[in-house]
C-alpha cells in the first residue's frame, strides 16, 4: 500500500447518516475510520458526531463539512443522509473524490428526510460529476430503506462507478463491504497522475457498473 505522501491526500471525511448521536458507535463509521488509518491513504481520517443528528439538514451539515476541511484534496465517504450530503457538496466544492453508500435522489415521501433540505430542488449532476475526482457508489438490492431505482437513478446521472450488492442491506456493518472500499479507494488514488501541479482526474462519462459474481452478496443490473 502507497504512503499518504505517494498519493498525495491530505484527508478523508467519514459523514454518517441520520439518527447517529455518536458516530463512532453506529453503523461501521468507527471500524471504517481505524481501518482507513491503517492504510495509510490518507494523512488524517476524520469522523465527528454532526450537529443536527436526526433532521441532517442541508443548512447545518454543509457548513459543518466545510470547517471540518473539506476541500480538493478531501475524500468524503458519506452513507445514507451523509451521501446527500456529499452530493450537495459537491455541487459548489470540488473534492479528490467522493464514495456515496446508500445514495437517494428523493425523500421517498418521509416528511423528516423533507426537512432536511437536500431533496427541495433539482440535482445539479453535471456539477457534482465535475467537482468530483471520482465517484464511487454502493448499494444492496435489499435496501429496507431506499428502493434500488433511487441508486441507479443517481449512478446513471453521475456516471459514477457503481457497486451493486445483492444482500448487504443497508450497509450497516463494515465486513459487507470494507475491504472493497479500500481496495477501490486505492485504485481511484493510484490512477491520479500529477501533471505540472494539476491533479489529472479521470472525466465520468457512463455509469461503470461493476460485474461482481464472487459470491451471493453482490450482483449487477
Amino acid at each position: 500500500m502507497d504512503s499518504p505522501e505517494a498519493h498525495g491526500c491530505e484527508r478523508c471525511i467519514i459523514v454518517p447518516g441520520n439518527g447517529c448521536t455518536n458516530a463512532r458507535e453506529s453503523n461501521w463509521y468507527g471500524r471504517a475510520q481505524e481501518e482507513l488509518k491503517k492504510s495509510g491513504l490518507f494523512k488524517e481520517v476524520i469522523l465527528e458526531n454532526m450537529p443536527d443528528p436526526h433532521v441532517a439538514s442541508e443548512s447545518v451539515w454543509l457548513p459543518f463539512l466545510r470547517k471540518l476541511g473539506a476541500d480538493e484534496n478531501t475524500v468524503l465517504i458519506g452513507h445514507s443522509s451523509g451521501a446527500e450530503a456529499t452530493m450537495r457538496l459537491l455541487e459548489t466544492q470540488k473534492l479528490r473524490g467522493a464514495v456515496l453508500v446508500s445514495a437517494c435522489h428523493t425523500d421517498l415521501g418521509d416528511e423528516n428526510e423533507k426537512a432536511s433540505g437536500y431533496y427541495n430542488r433539482p440535482w445539479e449532476w453535471s456539477r457534482i460529476s465535475d467537482n468530483a475526482g471520482f465517484l464511487l457508489q454502493w448499494h444492496s438490492l435489499d435496501d429496507p430503506f431506499i428502493p434500488i431505482s433511487e441508486a441507479r437513478h443517481v449512478a446513471e446521472h453521475l456516471g459514477c462507478e457503481y457497486i451493486e450488492h445483492k444482500k448487504s442491506s443497508h450497509f450497516f456493518t463494515w465486513d459487507v463491504f470494507g475491504e472493497e472500499l479500500i481496495e477501490r479507494l486505492n485504485a481511484k488514488l493510484e490512477s491520479e497522475k500529477e501533471v505540472g501541479g494539476v491533479l489529472e482526474h479521470e472525466a465520468p462519462k457512463a455509469p461503470e457498473v461493476c460485474h461482481c459474481d464472487l459470491d451471493e452478496g453482490r450482483g449487477n443490473w
